[in-house]
Formats: structure tokens, sequence, C-alpha cells
């Protein structure tokens, strides 16, 4: 399992891109306007417009596992709540969203077979 991918719900995209270009010194390597990422020093970021809507609070930190499924029944039996269940967000990837008992976000993704 690794960390790769941390999520922003961001209100106003354009502020954020702003924003998150001048932090990391380069453009997104996505640019879209459901999703903008970026790449900095091998860590991707990214900016999700409206994120809050779907229940995504503050930063999103996603984890790639081997089995989507069998880590979504292994964290909700372990106390963790389901935000968002596993969906296909493109190209084979799947992502799920969870929140720990102290309401922290986790994101949780698999890889394309």
């Amino acid at each position: 399992m690794a960390l790769k991918t941390i999520l922003y719900p961001v209100q106003d995209l354009a502020q954020a891109k702003t924003l998150f270009s001048t932090l990391f010194g380069v453009e997104p390597y996505v640019d879209q306007p459901y999703y903008v990422a970026f790449s900095a020093d091998g860590q991707d970021v990214g900016l999700v417009p409206n994120g809050q809507q779907r229940g995504l609070t503050g930063a999103t930190p996603y984890y790639f596992v081997d089995d989507i499924a069998k880590s979504l029944e292994s964290l909700a039996g372990a106390g963790a709540t389901v935000v968002e269940d596993a969906k296909d967000v493109g190209g084979g990837l799947l992502v799920a969203a969870l929140k720990d008992a102290d309401g922290n976000m986790i994101g949780i993704a698999q890889q394309p077979a």
C-alpha cells in the first residue's frame, strides 16, 4: 500500500489551480473542468470542484490497494464509515472514500487490472 494522491475539494477551481501552480512551480498535467492534477516531486495532488457536495471535507489522502472491495469491507469492519462506494473514475481506476471515527477522510484506490 502506498500514499500516492491527495485530493482537495475546492469551490473555486480557477483560483485553486493558480494557487497550486504557484506553490509547485508547474502547470497541472490534468486540467479538466471536473478535475485538475499536479505532480510535485512524485506526489500527485488533485483538485476536485464541488467535492464538498460529494461528502469530501478537507484534504483526502488516497492509499493505493490491491483489492478495493476487500479493503472497504475491512476498513468498515474496523470502524470507518463509507462516504463514497468504489467507482470507476476513468480508465479502470477505482476509488472510494471513508471517514474514520474522528471524521478524517481516508481515500483508497485500485489501479486497473
